[in-house]
């Protein structure tokens, strides 16, 4: 919901302005609340990721949660990548 309301935002500035533009909105602190549950998963997976040595994927998720997630699977010193087709797209989190 978060996401349809963010993008007809963005069409709106977009028809008044005649340019792109990049907005986020956060209603009541939801996706900052999302932000930090992400970063949170992520570490628990990443945990796990260098204890066994196998790769991990997680559930699917938005374009801005994978984002979330790759750069805190980047700030652990691994590597991430995101499989499959939207709307089921998700990140995988490799061993180094």
């Amino acid at each position: 919901m978060l996401e349809a309301l963010q993008e007809l935002t963005r069409l709106a500035v977009q028809a008044e302005t005649g340019e792109r533009s990049r907005l986020m909105l956060d209603v009541a602190g939801h996706r900052a609340q999302r932000r930090a549950d992400l970063v949170e998963s992520a570490r628990v997976v990443i945990d796990e990721v260098k204890e066994t040595g196998e790769r991990r994927s997680l559930e699917p998720m938005s374009a801005f949660e994978r984002k979330v997630v790759h750069d805190a699977v980047l700030a652990a010193g691994l590597t991430s990548e995101s499989e499959g087709a939207e709307p089921r797209r998700y990140v995988v989190v490799l061993p180094a």
